[in-house]
């Protein structure tokens, strides 16, 4: 799976993909959750939740998580690639190099854990996408 994987990526990223996160305001809620370390980036290119958060942040969450799919949806289709490897790239760079020091982030479906002040040790696949 990661040789698999890692193909897709070095695909992705020979066509330019750098930076093209999508460029989604946070809103208030969100930018408060991730401080409160209740919810944090994903490798797979989405939010995610640790643990229990109100209804207002949910819902912030999955229109965020929305907004990143359908922009995913997109550059993957004018890339040839599919969604999910369009979200693990953009997934790889934000863990490289927008998850700012005491927020959490999950790497798969591992354990939450909070960004020191040293790099985030990424998946093997991300070598190519964070280039």
């Amino acid at each position: 799976m990661h040789s698999i994987r890692a193909a897709a990526l070095a695909a992705v990223f020979g066509l330019g993909v750098v930076g093209a996160a999508p460029a989604v305001a946070q809103d208030a809620v969100v930018s408060a959750a991730k401080s409160a370390g209740t919810v944090g980036e994903q490798s797979d290119g989405y939010l995610g939740v640790n643990g229990s958060v109100s209804s207002d942040v949910r819902a912030a969450v999955d229109a965020l998580n929305i907004k990143r799919r359908a922009a995913y949806t997109d550059l993957a289709a004018k890339r040839g690639v599919t969604v999910q490897d369009m979200a693990a790239v953009t997934g790889c760079q934000t863990l490289a190099g927008r998850v700012s020091e005491g927020q959490i982030y999950r790497i798969g479906s591992g354990p939450w854990q909070t960004k020191g002040a040293g790099p985030i040790a990424l998946p093997d696949y991300c070598a190519t996408a964070t280039r």
